[in-house]
C-alpha cells in the first residue's frame, strides 16, 4: 500500500534529489575525522541517459533517467560510524542480513532515479497494443559495499513506485518544453501506481588484481561481474564484463555501468592521481530477465503488457576524464531487443559527473 507520504515525495520528481544530497554530504564532513575526509571522501554522483544521444529517430523504449548517487567515506562499520547519519544506521541496525562479512574495506551508497518508458508513436493517444507500455519509475536505493583488494560485493534495497505518482509525464512534457520538441500523447495508458522493490546482489573481480591507482602511464584492467535481482519492480540474473584502457586508471570497479549494481563507487586503496588522468572502456552485460514491470505490467492489477524477450544483452563503450576531485564520463549504450515485435534494438547515450567532497 502507497502511504500518502509517497505521492508527496514523488510530486516533487527530480527537483529533490539535489536538495537531499547537500544535507547528507554536509553531514558527513562534519562528522567524519580528517584521515576518513583526506584518504576515502563522500563523493556525489549524477548521471542523465537519454535515447536521444543515441541518435536521430530514438526518442522511445527507454527514453530518459536520471541518478543521483551518494558515496560514503570508508567505513568502520555499518552501524556505530558517525560518518552515517543516525537515521541510516539505525536503519542499518535493523537489516543486519544484508550487511557483508568481514572486509578490509566498507563503505554505503545512496542514491535516487527515475525512468521513463514509452513507445515508438508519440503521436497516438489510444493504447498501443503491440508496443511497450507508457511507464514511469521513481525509486529510492541504499546498498553495502565491501571490498577486499581485488574483490567487491555489493549488496542494495531499492523502494520506490510505478506510475503516474512517478511523474513520468510531467519531467518528459517539462524536458520538451524546453527542447521545443512534441510531447507524447498516450501517457493516459500509462502504468496503474504500485509500490515497487527489489534487492539486488553482485560480486565483481578486478583483473589483474595488483594494478594501482598511483601507477604512472598507460595501463589497462578488467572488472568481471555476476549477480541478480529479486523484486517486483524486476527480477533477473546477470553476468558481463568491462574493459578499460588509458592514462592513470581509478582504482575502482568501473567506469560508468548500466546495470543497478553499477554503481558501487567502492573505497580506493590510495589517493587520487595528480593531473589528468583519463581511459577509454567497453562494457558488456547479459541477463536471464523472470520479471521485468515496465515490459510485464502492473503486478496486481490488469494492465498494458507485451511479450518480453527473457534473454537480454547490451554493450556499451565511453570515455572518462578525471582531475582533482572531478570525473565526466560519456558513454553509448545499444542493446538486443527486449521484446517480441520491437521495431528497433535500443540505442541510448549517459553522461555522468562526479565529485569527491
Amino acid at each position: 500500500m502507497i502511504i500518502p507520504s509517497m505521492r508527496y515525495l514523488a510530486s516533487f520528481g527530480l527537483s529533490g534529489l539535489l536538495a537531499t544530497a547537500l544535507p547528507l554530504s554536509a553531514y558527513a564532513a562534519e562528522q567524519c575525522g580528517p584521515d576518513a575526509m583526506r584518504e576515502h571522501p563522500p563523493q556525489v554522483n549524477f548521471r542523465v541517459d537519454n535515447d536521444l544521444f543515441g541518435g536521430r529517430h530514438q526518442d522511445q523504449g527507454y527514453t530518459n533517467g536520471a541518478q543521483l548517487t551518494l558515496v560514503s567515506p570508508n567505513l568502520v562499520d555499518y552501524t556505530d560510524d558517525p560518518c552515517l547519519p543516525r537515521l541510516a544506521r539505525w536503519v542499518n541496525s535493523h537489516l543486519e542480513a544484508l550487511h557483508p562479512g568481514r572486509f578490509e574495506q566498507q563503505n554505503m551508497i545512496f542514491s535516487l532515479a527515475q525512468g521513463i518508458f514509452t513507445p515508438t508513436d508519440f503521436t497516438r493517444k489510444d493504447l498501443i497494443e503491440d508496443d511497450r507500455p507508457y511507464a514511469g519509475v521513481l525509486v529510492a536505493s541504499f546498498g553495502y559495499n565491501a571490498r577486499s583488494g581485488d574483490h567487491l560485493q555489493t549488496t542494495q534495497l531499492t523502494l520506490g513506485v510505478v506510475g503516474p505518482w512517478a511523474q513520468g509525464r510531467q519531467v518528459q512534457n517539462a524536458v520538451h518544453d524546453v527542447l521545443g520538441d512534441e510531447k507524447f500523447q498516450g501517457w493516459d495508458n500509462q502504468l496503474h501506481n504500485e509500490p515497487v522493490f527489489m534487492l539486488t546482489h553482485e560480486r565483481m573481480r578486478r583483473w589483474p588484481g595488483d594494478a594501482s591507482i598511483n601507477a604512472d602511464g598507460w595501463g589497462w584492467d578488467a572488472i568481471s561481474h555476476y549477480g541478480g535481482s529479486i523484486g517486483n519492480l524486476e527480477t533477473k540474473a546477470n553476468v558481463g564484463g568491462e574493459v578499460r584502457f588509458g592514462w592513470k586508471l581509478p582504482d575502482d570497479f568501473g567506469s560508468t555501468p548500466l546495470r543497478p549494481a553499477g554503481e558501487n563507487t567502492a573505497p580506493t586503496r590510495g589517493g587520487k592521481p595528480s593531473g589528468w588522468s583519463w581511459h577509454m572502456f567497453a562494457t558488456t552485460d547479459a541477463a536471464w530477465v523472470i520479471r521485468d514491470i515496465t515490459l510485464d505490467g502492473n503486478t496486481f492489477r490488469n494492465s498494458h503488457s507485451v511479450d518480453k524477450r527473457h534473454v537480454v544483452a547490451y554493450g556499451g563503450y565511453g570515455v572518462a576524464v578525471m582531475r582533482g576531485r572531478w570525473k565526466f564520463a560519456v558513454a553509448r549504450y545499444h542493446s538486443t531487443r527486449e521484446f517480441n515485435g520491437q521495431r528497433e534494438a535500443p540505442v541510448f547515450g549517459s553522461f555522468t559527473i562526479s565529485r569527491s567532497l
